[in-house]
């Protein structure tokens, strides 16, 4: 597969994932980007693996998790008030509450949960992604699981107690 082929069919997959990933639309171009550039330099040899697409989203994972990236790319460089969300549907308010609550976690339990439940991943898989253990990946969204249902039982009106 050529490497512009694999851009036009994968881009809008790992933008998606990306942005899932990071929380931010910027940081998510940013990130698919450079991974592309990057990718470029090596794809004759990306394209003879048996699964370039799970190589190249391991490299936009690597490329989220480096700290030195996060400190500069997440360092406030302007006050931009958050976007509202301007069309009113229920699916994007709680999409973009999902994220808003996925934004809080610990960086690497948000990665395992985006690679498990967006990516589909299994926990192999994930491990391997992540260059961890298997008890590692299952312990990491395990917490993450429960951060987000605290979080949701705090923060819902649904599930506060009424006298």
């Amino acid at each position: 597969m050529e490497f512009t082929e694999y851009v036009a069919r994968q881009r809008p997959a790992l933008m998606r994932f990306a942005t899932v990933l990071s929380c931010r639309t910027w940081l998510a171009e940013e990130l698919v980007s450079d991974v592309l550039g990057r990718a470029f330099e090596r794809w004759e040899r990306i394209s003879e693996m048996a699964e370039p697409h799970a190589y190249v989203r391991r490299m936009v994972v690597n490329e989220y998790l480096s700290w030195r990236r996060r400190l500069t790319r997440t360092s406030p460089r302007a006050e931009v008030e958050p976007m509202a969300v301007s069309d009113g549907a229920d699916e994007r308010a709680e999409r973009d509450e999902m994220i808003h609550r996925l934004a809080g976690l610990p960086r690497k339990q948000r990665a395992a949960v985006v690679l498990r439940y967006y990516a589909g991943l299994s926990d192999k898989e994930i491990a391997v992604q992540l260059g961890c253990r298997e008890p590692t990946v299952r312990s990491q969204i395990h917490r993450a699981l429960n951060a987000l249902r605290i979080d949701l039982t705090a923060s819902s009106p649904h599930f506060q107690e009424t006298s």
